[in-house]
Protein backbone atom coordinates (compact mmCIF):
# COMPACT_ATOMS: atom_id res chain seq x y z
CA UNK A 1 0.00 0.00 0.00
CA UNK A 2 1.42 3.39 -1.01
CA UNK A 3 1.97 5.96 1.71
CA UNK A 4 -0.01 9.13 1.10
CA UNK A 5 2.23 12.18 1.38
CA UNK A 6 0.48 15.05 3.13
CA UNK A 7 1.07 18.58 1.83
CA UNK A 8 3.71 20.03 4.18
CA UNK A 9 3.39 23.73 4.96
CA UNK A 10 5.40 25.84 7.39
CA UNK A 11 3.70 28.98 8.67
CA UNK A 12 5.15 31.81 10.76
CA UNK A 13 2.73 34.05 12.63
CA UNK A 14 4.14 37.45 13.62
CA UNK A 15 2.38 39.87 15.92
CA UNK A 16 1.52 40.84 19.47
CA UNK A 17 -0.26 39.29 22.44
CA UNK A 18 -3.34 38.44 20.37
CA UNK A 19 -1.14 36.37 18.05
CA UNK A 20 0.52 34.89 21.11
CA UNK A 21 -2.89 33.87 22.45
CA UNK A 22 -2.44 35.57 25.81
CA UNK A 23 -5.33 34.73 28.14
CA UNK A 24 -6.19 31.40 26.52
CA UNK A 25 -5.92 28.60 29.08
CA UNK A 26 -5.62 26.13 26.20
CA UNK A 27 -2.49 27.95 24.94
CA UNK A 28 -3.70 27.87 21.34
CA UNK A 29 -5.05 31.33 20.60
CA UNK A 30 -6.56 31.86 17.17
CA UNK A 31 -3.34 30.94 15.39
CA UNK A 32 -3.08 27.51 16.99
CA UNK A 33 -6.73 26.77 16.32
CA UNK A 34 -6.60 27.49 12.60
CA UNK A 35 -3.50 25.28 12.30
CA UNK A 36 -5.14 22.45 14.24
CA UNK A 37 -8.08 22.58 11.86
CA UNK A 38 -5.81 22.69 8.79
CA UNK A 39 -4.11 19.56 10.07
CA UNK A 40 -7.50 17.89 10.48
CA UNK A 41 -8.19 18.65 6.81
CA UNK A 42 -5.13 16.68 5.79
CA UNK A 43 -2.29 19.17 5.81
CA UNK A 44 1.01 18.72 7.62
CA UNK A 45 1.42 22.10 9.32
CA UNK A 46 4.57 23.22 11.07
CA UNK A 47 3.39 26.17 13.13
CA UNK A 48 5.61 28.92 14.51
CA UNK A 49 3.92 31.36 16.89
CA UNK A 50 6.10 34.49 16.91
CA UNK A 51 3.74 36.78 18.78
CA UNK A 52 5.35 38.95 21.46
CA UNK A 53 3.31 40.83 24.04
CA UNK A 54 3.33 44.62 23.60
CA UNK A 55 5.07 44.42 20.21
CA UNK A 56 4.34 47.30 17.85
CA UNK A 57 4.75 47.38 14.08
CA UNK A 58 8.16 48.98 14.68
CA UNK A 59 9.23 46.03 16.84
CA UNK A 60 8.04 43.52 14.26
CA UNK A 61 9.70 45.41 11.41
CA UNK A 62 13.04 45.04 13.20
CA UNK A 63 12.82 41.32 13.93
CA UNK A 64 10.66 39.49 11.43
CA UNK A 65 13.11 38.89 8.58
CA UNK A 66 15.81 37.25 10.68
CA UNK A 67 13.29 35.15 12.57
CA UNK A 68 11.46 33.97 9.47
CA UNK A 69 14.71 33.17 7.65
CA UNK A 70 15.67 30.74 10.41
CA UNK A 71 12.35 28.91 10.20
CA UNK A 72 11.40 28.88 6.52
CA UNK A 73 14.20 27.39 4.40
CA UNK A 74 13.83 28.06 0.70
CA UNK A 75 13.25 24.38 -0.09
CA UNK A 76 10.10 24.31 2.08
CA UNK A 77 6.59 25.60 1.40
CA UNK A 78 6.85 28.54 3.79
CA UNK A 79 4.18 31.16 4.43
CA UNK A 80 3.81 34.17 6.71
CA UNK A 81 0.87 35.75 8.54
CA UNK A 82 1.23 39.18 10.12
CA UNK A 83 -1.25 40.62 12.62
CA UNK A 84 -0.40 43.80 14.51
CA UNK A 85 -1.35 47.40 15.14
CA UNK A 86 -3.21 47.66 18.41
CA UNK A 87 -0.09 48.41 20.45
CA UNK A 88 0.78 51.15 17.97
CA UNK A 89 -2.34 53.06 18.99
CA UNK A 90 -1.76 52.80 22.75
CA UNK A 91 -0.94 56.11 24.42
CA UNK A 92 2.39 56.48 26.21
CA UNK A 93 3.78 59.82 27.42
CA UNK A 94 0.82 61.61 25.91
CA UNK A 95 1.08 60.22 22.36
CA UNK A 96 0.56 56.95 20.47
CA UNK A 97 3.44 54.50 20.83
CA UNK A 98 3.71 54.54 17.03
CA UNK A 99 2.22 57.41 15.03
CA UNK A 100 -0.15 56.47 12.22
CA UNK A 101 2.25 57.59 9.47
CA UNK A 102 5.02 55.42 10.93
CA UNK A 103 2.67 52.44 11.31
CA UNK A 104 1.81 52.71 7.63
CA UNK A 105 5.48 53.01 6.69
CA UNK A 106 6.37 49.96 8.80
CA UNK A 107 3.58 47.93 7.25
CA UNK A 108 4.60 48.90 3.72
CA UNK A 109 8.22 47.97 4.38
CA UNK A 110 7.34 44.63 5.99
CA UNK A 111 4.89 43.53 3.33
CA UNK A 112 6.85 44.73 0.31
CA UNK A 113 9.82 42.56 1.35
CA UNK A 114 7.84 39.60 2.68
CA UNK A 115 5.69 39.17 -0.43
CA UNK A 116 8.81 38.77 -2.56
CA UNK A 117 9.85 35.79 -0.42
CA UNK A 118 6.68 34.01 0.70
CA UNK A 119 2.90 33.94 0.36
CA UNK A 120 1.76 36.56 2.89
CA UNK A 121 -1.45 37.49 4.71
CA UNK A 122 -2.15 40.53 6.89
CA UNK A 123 -4.79 40.57 9.62
CA UNK A 124 -5.67 43.87 11.25
CA UNK A 125 -5.81 44.74 14.96
CA UNK A 126 -8.49 43.28 17.19
CA UNK A 127 -10.45 45.52 19.58
CA UNK A 128 -9.80 46.04 23.27
CA UNK A 129 -12.84 45.45 25.43
CA UNK A 130 -12.05 48.48 27.57
CA UNK A 131 -10.71 51.48 25.68
CA UNK A 132 -8.05 53.40 27.58
CA UNK A 133 -9.25 56.75 26.20
CA UNK A 134 -12.03 58.18 24.06
CA UNK A 135 -9.88 58.36 20.93
CA UNK A 136 -8.59 54.78 21.00
CA UNK A 137 -11.37 53.31 18.91
CA UNK A 138 -10.95 56.00 16.24
CA UNK A 139 -7.19 55.47 16.12
CA UNK A 140 -7.74 51.74 15.67
CA UNK A 141 -10.31 52.32 12.95
CA UNK A 142 -8.03 54.76 11.13
CA UNK A 143 -5.14 52.31 11.32
CA UNK A 144 -7.25 49.41 10.08
CA UNK A 145 -8.29 51.51 7.09
CA UNK A 146 -4.71 52.45 6.29
CA UNK A 147 -3.57 48.83 6.56
CA UNK A 148 -6.24 47.96 4.00
CA UNK A 149 -4.93 50.66 1.65
CA UNK A 150 -1.34 49.42 1.93
CA UNK A 151 -2.40 45.80 1.45
CA UNK A 152 -4.41 46.64 -1.64
CA UNK A 153 -1.51 48.60 -3.12
CA UNK A 154 0.85 45.66 -2.56
CA UNK A 155 -1.72 43.01 -3.51
CA UNK A 156 -1.55 41.29 -0.12
CA UNK A 157 -4.82 39.80 1.22
CA UNK A 158 -6.04 41.79 4.23
CA UNK A 159 -8.64 40.91 6.86
CA UNK A 160 -10.12 43.66 9.02
CA UNK A 161 -11.28 41.82 12.14
CA UNK A 162 -11.92 44.95 14.22
CA UNK A 163 -15.57 45.63 13.27
CA UNK A 164 -16.44 41.92 13.49
CA UNK A 165 -14.91 41.22 16.89
CA UNK A 166 -16.18 44.53 18.25
CA UNK A 167 -19.69 43.10 17.86
CA UNK A 168 -18.75 39.71 19.33
CA UNK A 169 -20.21 39.36 22.81
CA UNK A 170 -17.93 36.37 23.47
CA UNK A 171 -14.79 38.36 22.62
CA UNK A 172 -15.82 41.45 24.58
CA UNK A 173 -17.34 39.71 27.61
CA UNK A 174 -14.44 37.29 28.04
CA UNK A 175 -11.92 40.11 27.79
CA UNK A 176 -13.80 42.17 30.37
CA UNK A 177 -13.95 39.17 32.70
CA UNK A 178 -10.25 38.51 32.19
CA UNK A 179 -7.90 41.52 32.12
CA UNK A 180 -9.92 43.99 30.04
CA UNK A 181 -7.84 43.20 26.97
CA UNK A 182 -7.36 39.51 26.26
CA UNK A 183 -10.23 37.05 25.88
CA UNK A 184 -10.12 33.39 26.82
CA UNK A 185 -10.63 30.26 24.73
CA UNK A 186 -14.08 31.27 23.47
CA UNK A 187 -12.92 34.63 22.18
CA UNK A 188 -9.95 33.15 20.37
CA UNK A 189 -12.24 30.53 18.86
CA UNK A 190 -14.36 33.39 17.49
CA UNK A 191 -11.25 35.00 16.00
CA UNK A 192 -10.18 31.67 14.49
CA UNK A 193 -13.60 31.16 12.89
CA UNK A 194 -13.38 34.58 11.22
CA UNK A 195 -9.95 33.78 9.75
CA UNK A 196 -10.97 30.28 8.65
CA UNK A 197 -13.92 31.63 6.69
CA UNK A 198 -11.83 34.31 4.97
CA UNK A 199 -10.91 33.86 1.33
CA UNK A 200 -7.31 34.86 2.03
CA UNK A 201 -6.83 31.86 4.31
CA UNK A 202 -9.08 29.49 2.36
CA UNK A 203 -7.13 30.09 -0.84
CA UNK A 204 -4.01 28.77 0.87
CA UNK A 205 -5.76 25.45 1.45
CA UNK A 206 -7.78 24.91 -1.71
CA UNK A 207 -6.91 21.71 -3.48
Amino acid sequence: MDTISLPEIRICFFGDSFVNGTGDSECLGWTGRICVNANKKGYDITYYNLGIRRDTSTDIAKRWLQEVSLRLPKENDGRVVFSFGLNDTSIENGKPRVELKKSVENTYNILSVAKQLYPVLLIGPAPYAEQEDAGRRQRNTDLSHQLAVVSQELDVPYLDVFPILEKSRIWIDEAKANDGVHPQAGGYTEFANIVENWDGWLNWFSH
